[in-house]
């Protein structure tokens, strides 16, 4: 029980935060969108069409970054050194923050240049276009994203003990799924907690383990940790995941289709038309407002994914005592919040809670 108080004293003022600040998002966002703030940014903005597309883009993330700073900086750093989860410094916690904004100004203002080039270029036809570009960009970013983005936060290096590796390649034989790529993340120069993770596609594909994971956990643990992981590789959970979120792409840029159409709408905005780069604030709500909607969906397949590698990684290893403390370790050194209110695991729980699955080993065994 004092586990579970713990825990709730953690993450309960971190739900509250969550909530206000996708609350300042969709302020922000249909303030610009639809009243004066939307026009003193356009007025900053200049040069051609493609040109001023990209300003506008920067310039709203950077205006919603801004107002949400103090929140944001409290939910990623101070609160953490409070509990004494983050390793990090305030330094170092801005400047992982300055890199993720930089790199989702150049995709988000990359994407909405190709969305709104394809409105201009092709009036009556541009979804036929840009859907199939969106759900393209989604699978380019997924075969990418270990070799360019995470590197840009964290750094790599193989298994130090050979022994355990040859050990953990050999678990990912009797799966099914052999992994040349098997590294560990200098985790531990932000944070505490632990985890592991497969991400890539082909040739792309690696798993990675947190050095905090690996200095903590005995060895046992840990083959438990790897075969949930190499569970995902082996129901191909990555690739699956890949293709709902390009039909996730494609089906937002229809439904971006049928609401530009209102002309209303996008003239509420001071646009002309879809191919004017002054619904960029719009689009931006558009797309935050459907992710949302999305999350129960997103966060149902996920506890159902994890709920399939739970049970190969307890068929693999027969090892029901390693699997439940597996789960009491991860559950106290990342603060799992053991008991959520039901509405928010529906909504943002992408893990069954670690009694769940402990219970689960258990009727199963």
């Amino acid at each position: 029980m004092e586990e579970v108080e713990r825990a709730r004293a953690y993450h309960r003022p971190l739900y509250v935060a969550l909530g206000l600040d996708l609350a300042l998002q969709l302020g922000i966002l249909a303030a610009i969108a639809f009243g004066p703030p939307g026009d003193w940014l356009w007025d900053a903005t200049g040069g051609p069409w493609w040109a001023r597309t990209l300003e506008l883009a920067a310039l709203v993330l950077v205006v919603s970054a801004l107002v949400r700073l103090p929140l944001s900086c409290w939910r990623g750093w101070l609160h953490e050194r409070q509990w004494e989860l983050s390793t990090q410094s305030l330094a170092g916690w801005f400047g992982d923050m300055a890199k993720g904004l930089s790199l989702g100004l150049v995709l988000t203002g990359l994407g909405l240049v190709a969305l709104v080039g394809s409105a201009r270029a092709w009036p009556g036809w541009w979804p036929a276009v840009a859907a199939p570009g969106a759900a393209l960009l989604v699978l380019v970013l997924g075969l990418i994203a270990p070799i360019v983005f995470e590197r840009l936060f964290n750094r790599f290096r193989p298994l130090p003990d050979a022994e355990l590796a040859s050990e953990l390649r050999e678990l990912s034989v009797r799966a099914g799924v052999p992994v040349r790529t098997m590294l560990v993340s200098d985790a531990s120069r932000r944070t505490r907690k632990h985890n592991a993770y497969v991400s890539g596609l082909g040739p792309t594909r690696r798993l990675v383990v947190f050095d905090t994971l690996l200095d903590d956990m005995p060895r046992d643990e840990l083959r438990v940790v790897v075969a949930h992981e190499l569970g995902h590789r082996r129901f191909r959970h990555v690739a699956a995941g890949t293709a709902v979120a390009m039909a996730g792409a494609a089906a937002a840029v229809l439904i971006l289709w049928g609401l530009l159409s209102w002309p209303g709408l996008v003239s509420a905005t001071g646009a002309s038309g879809p191919g004017d780069p002054r619904v960029v604030p719009l689009v931006l709500l558009v797309l935050l407002v459907l992710g949302l909607l999305g999350l129960p969906f997103d966060t149902w397949v996920s506890r159902r994914w994890e709920r399939t590698a739970d049970r190969f990684a307890l068929e693999l290893t027969r090892d029901r005592a390693a699997f439940e403390r597996v789960f009491r370790r991860l559950a106290r050194a990342n603060l799992s919040d053991l008991d959520p209110p039901r509405l928010l695991y529906l909504l943002l729980f992408t893990h069954p809670t670690p009694p769940e699955r402990i219970a689960a080993a258990r009727m199963g065994s």
